[in-house]
């Protein structure tokens, strides 16, 4: 068995590199593990940028990676599929280790950090010729949500609404793969996109909903949540069918609560319609010939 090497262990191993490599000038961390109030469990990324002075000597000869650990699998989300494409802006090796550390390190120019974008969330652990700028205290400013303007909060409704009806055809057709993708992709989107307004409206748009909603359990009313935990279906039509049904609700109840925030309007027309369309459609024979 091998053993989860500590926060410790895990930055003495990247620092230790850095420090021995002359192509290494600085080390920035990123993402949760700069955040002090982010939860802590096992499975937190170490976000690493390493300011180099040379990117390609560490793409094209990678035998370093193993000075971390012993890899399960990695991607290289960067790597270009012709080699004369190749970005000298950045280059990422996401790293998962035998030990179920985590490190997702990204290469960057170390003459071009006056063009890096500077996260919020950021940790300068090591600078060897003072070439970075220091970062102020870690904050989620560049994470906040942004509150809707009247045209972006009238796409998000006009959006849930039309591939709903989507959805309804892919469901009475049979095509799971089909309906299965319209709720729970561009439909659900929307959802999230609402839900995280509420959020920003209820919390003066201080918290963070993370990634995909990962907070939501933490940030909407219990109500809010329950709701939106049926909206998760299996396989089974009918399942699927109340899903949506329950989305639209949670939908429609969240929106009317950000139009009423920005005294911007709810297309209340295009819901009702559409609404009455989803059940229609519902209880719509599988071998009808008119769809009205």
């Amino acid at each position: 068995m091998v053993f989860l090497r500590s926060e410790h262990e895990m930055f003495r191993t990247i620092l230790q590199f850095a420090q021995e490599d002359e192509r290494v000038r600085a080390v920035i961390m990123n993402g949760s593990r700069a955040n002090p109030h982010a939860p802590r469990d096992i499975f937190q990324d170490y976000d690493i940028v390493f300011l180099v002075s040379s990117m390609e000597s560490l793409i094209r000869d990678r035998r370093w990676i193993s000075s971390f650990g012993e890899l399960i699998i990695m991607q290289t989300p960067d790597e270009p599929m012709e080699p004369a494409s190749m970005s000298c802006d950045r280059f990422a090796f996401l790293m998962l280790f035998t030990d179920g550390n985590r490190i997702d390190l990204t290469l960057c120019p170390a003459d071009n950090i006056a063009n890096w974008p500077r996260d919020s969330l950021s940790v300068l652990l090591l600078d060897k010729d003072g070439l970075v700028e220091p970062f102020p205290t870690p904050s989620l400013q560049d994470y906040k949500t942004i509150p809707p303007t009247a045209q972006i909060y009238a796409n998000s409704c006009n959006e849930f609404w039309w591939v709903s009806t989507y959805v309804a055809k892919g469901l009475w057709r049979r095509e799971l793969p089909y309906a299965k993708f319209m709720l729970d992709r561009p439909v659900r989107d929307m959802l999230h996109l609402m839900l995280e307004w509420h959020i920003g409206i209820q919390t003066d748009f201080a918290a963070n909903p993370g990634k995909v909603g990962k907070y939501f359990k933490k940030l909407l009313e219990p109500e809010h949540w329950t709701a939106y935990v049926q909206t998760f279906s299996d396989a089974d039509y009918e399942h699927m069918w109340q899903a949506l049904f329950i989305m639209g609700d949670l939908f429609r109840e969240v929106a009317l609560g950000v139009a009423n925030y920005y005294g911007y309007e709810y297309p209340t027309q295009d819901d009702q319609r559409v609404t009455n369309y989803l059940h229609h459609v519902h209880i719509l024979p599988a071998d009808a010939k008119d769809i009205f």
